[in-house]
């Protein structure tokens, strides 16, 4: 008398096998878009894509900080300029990612080359190099130091000078590898011994053997009342430290100016 109980079993399994392989799969949940993982940020109050690359990559920065506040100041960091210089990127997705920004209304750019980064290399997809593209003391250089075919001809190279030109910035810093240093070349060298000794970097004169053509901080210091500065990390720094420790202490770098007045007299 088992055999029917046994046979009643397998027809149930067999039906309900059925129906589930027949029946309509439920939808998969939809991935959050963009802007619903920006909210998921806590640090992030707003986002904007500032341009495209060359391949149509979108160009992205990360708005933190309090920027409702009048008396603080306006700061852009920018990261991966040159796409084999992917580390200090770190820095800035840790911002990001970390806990509200106070004191500061601060703009980051984790990764201003996106298709030299994809490529694992220094140039974008037309093969300039960036920050020999800028319209300051702009020459025709080839080789690595490719500059374009004229000042300004890439769309990364426009689409952030638009952003910087309506952020505005009181200070802009530029991060880099592998030279290790912070340059001393600025408009404020104070601020630049500020940054040396927050970051633990030593000060170094970084004019590109000669003159820097078409540099992005160039430009900017040529361009507008806030200083712009580069910071240069080594060739293989450690990623745990630049995820942990290097983010705070670029914050404490702005500690204590609490005001416009007060970035003008540094």
């Amino acid at each position: 008398m088992r055999f029917p109980r046994l046979l009643a079993a397998v027809a149930g399994t067999a039906v309900a096998l059925t129906t589930a392989a027949t029946a309509p799969a439920a939808p998969a949940a939809a991935a959050p878009a963009p802007a619903d993982r920006a909210a998921e940020r806590p640090a992030v109050v707003g986002t904007r894509v500032i341009g495209t690359s060359v391949e149509g990559r979108d160009i992205l920065a990360w708005h933190l900080g309090e920027p409702d506040r009048p008396d603080v100041p306006t700061v852009v960091l920018i990261s991966t300029m040159h796409g084999n210089e992917p580390a200090t990127r770190h820095i800035l997705r840790s911002l990001r990612d970390g806990a509200p920004v106070v004191g500061v209304d601060l703009w980051v750019v984790p990764t201003y080359n996106p298709d030299g980064l994809a490529a694992g290399t220094r140039r974008n997809a037309r093969g300039v190099d960036l920050n020999r593209n800028f319209p300051y003391r702009w020459a025709d250089l080839d080789g690595n130091y490719e500059s374009g075919s004229k000042a300004a001809s890439e769309p990364e190279t426009k689409a952030m000078m638009g952003f910087l030109a309506d952020v505005r910035p009181d200070r802009l810093l530029s991060f880099h590898q592998p030279l290790h240093g912070v340059d001393t070349d600025t408009k404020r060298p104070r601020f630049a011994r500020t940054v040396a000794r927050h970051l633990g970097l030593p000060r170094k004169t970084f004019d590109c053997g000669g003159v820097c053509h078409g540099t992005m901080t160039g430009w900017f210091n040529d361009r507008f009342a806030g200083a712009a500065l580069t910071v240069e990390y080594g060739a293989k720094p450690s990623r745990r430290r630049l995820r942990t420790v290097v983010p705070d202490q670029v914050l404490a770098v702005f500690d204590g100016y609490r005001s416009h007045l007060d970035w003008a007299q540094r």
